[in-house]
């Protein structure tokens, strides 16, 4: 059990640059006291830090700009399926990143935000051909490749619209990593990407080049989530690199690698503080440096997807405390605090058996800590928001956050037990604004048609 940190400002920490405590004790983000959110947009609700978001984006930038200027250079990706909406895609443009997009509502998303087609890619493992049909419409910067039947769907799409689909192609490298087995991406029996121990990778590469309707630009390698060391990234570019040298030798030339995302966050102080962003630069470019070395090939350009890394620690969840009990268990007391959310604003400790931590917000409060587990309001005893950690005395109406609830929280959210999701809003320089609306119990009766 341990209590949770007390923010610091500092960008390894669990809570965001701009979170403090205020002279009365109430935590504030940006300048806004959480009391002042919470009276305004109700609870549960998302806060999120634009300064803080905007800055570790521009972070992972710089970074890659400066590793690869001595190669062919680099560009950034934001993996919208952490979180996205349109402020969020205006956000990350600004800031000189594109967008990964995985479905035609994330595309779509991103589209309405302004951001120009050719700054977006479309992932997916079974694609829809409407999702398809709009990324060659949109004039998409790449399609990524899934499985050996995807390849005829896009080139099929594609003679219809009288185009050639840039493509990549997802490999399985058997390089995987991750904090629990449902993240981790790159090993053989999984879902996602083409294997190169059994050639079915080679083999897409060679009917994508031997195919009039497609453009074989890149290769794609993604080795899981929540990653907090760099060798990983090494190895897994090493494998892609071969996979390049291996169709140059074929005669087929592919100009752009990408590298993936799954860099990790700190969810409580008991997780190791990941590298930072200029390190896995550092590592990536020279797996690549070597490698260009090794063969002689030029450079490829290459991207990554961050998206844990950049928008997980930017936000944190505002609930209110309701039912307190205290329950006798094997191993001690502990207490119960009950929370107007749950699982369905934030579904990683069920799924995954997630930690995060939890502080008071309101208000200082004194008095002997308690083993506490946060739990939310749902027909589930798997319905966990924080599983242990050390709080002082609540009464109901005391305002709880919950720190580095930015990434698959509101992007996962659910209406379990018909329960509206809870609205985002951006704080910056003292001011607040809602950029996704909280859901009303008649947006859901208007889907019921009865």
């Amino acid at each position: 059990m341990a209590r949770a940190p007390e923010p610091t400002g500092r960008p390894d920490g669990v809570w965001s640059a701009n979170v403090a405590r205020t002279e009365s004790g109430e935590l504030a983000v940006a300048g806004v006291p959480v009391t002042q959110i919470a009276g305004e947009f109700g609870t549960p609700t998302y806060i999120l830090d634009e300064a803080d978001m905007r800055a570790r984006a521009r972070a992972w930038k710089n970074a890659m700009d400066a590793a690869f200027a001595p190669l062919a250079g680099a560009d950034v990706y934001y993996a919208g399926k952490a979180f996205l909406s349109k402020a969020v895609a205006r956000w990350m443009a600004k800031e000189g990143l594109n967008i990964d997009s995985a479905s035609e509502g994330e595309l779509r998303t991103a589209l309405s935000a302004g951001v120009p087609g050719s700054r977006i890619g479309l992932h997916g493992n079974n694609k829809s051909d409407a999702e398809i049909t709009l990324a060659l419409e949109c004039g998409s910067a790449h399609i990524v490749v899934d499985s050996l039947p995807e390849i005829e769907q896009v080139a099929r799409i594609a003679r219809a619209a009288g185009t050639r689909a840039p493509v990549y192609v997802r490999l399985t490298t058997g390089v995987h990593a991750g904090g629990h087995d449902f993240i981790q991406t790159a090993h053989e029996d999984q879902k996602f990407g083409l294997s190169v121990t059994t050639g079915a990778a080679q083999e897409a590469i060679s009917r994508i080049a031997a195919n009039p309707a497609l453009s074989l630009i890149g290769l794609h390698s993604h080795i899981g989530s929540q990653i907090l060391a760099a060798d990983g990234f090494a190895q897994a570019a090493r494998a892609v690199l071969d996979v390049r040298a291996w169709a140059a030798g074929q005669g087929i030339e592919i100009t752009e690698v990408d590298l993936g995302g799954g860099y990790g966050v700190r969810y409580t102080d008991a997780d190791a503080v990941p590298p930072a962003p200029e390190e896995f630069a550092r590592v990536l470019a020279a797996a690549v440096s070597e490698h260009v070395a090794q063969t002689g090939l030029r450079p490829p350009r290459v991207s990554i997807e961050p998206g844990r890394s950049i928008v997980a620690p930017a936000m944190m969840t505002l609930y209110t405390v309701g039912t307190i009990k205290d329950v006798a268990t094997d191993s001690g007391p502990r207490r119960y605090v009950s929370v107007d959310g749950g699982m369905s604003d934030n579904l990683r400790p069920a799924l995954y058996g997630a930690q995060y931590t939890a502080l008071v917000a309101n208000r200082l409060v004194e008095g002997e800590e308690a083993r506490c587990r946060v739990v939310g309001k749902h027909c589930e005893s798997g319905d966990i928001v924080v599983h242990d950690v050390a709080l002082p005395p609540l009464a109901a109406g005391d305002l709880l956050a919950v720190p580095v609830t930015g990434a698959y929280g509101r992007s996962m959210g659910s209406n379990y037990n018909m329960l509206p999701r809870p609205g985002v809003v951006s704080v910056r320089d003292g001011h607040c604004r809602v950029i996704l609306r909280r859901e009303t119990i008649e947006d859901q009766l208007a889907l019921d048609v009865g």
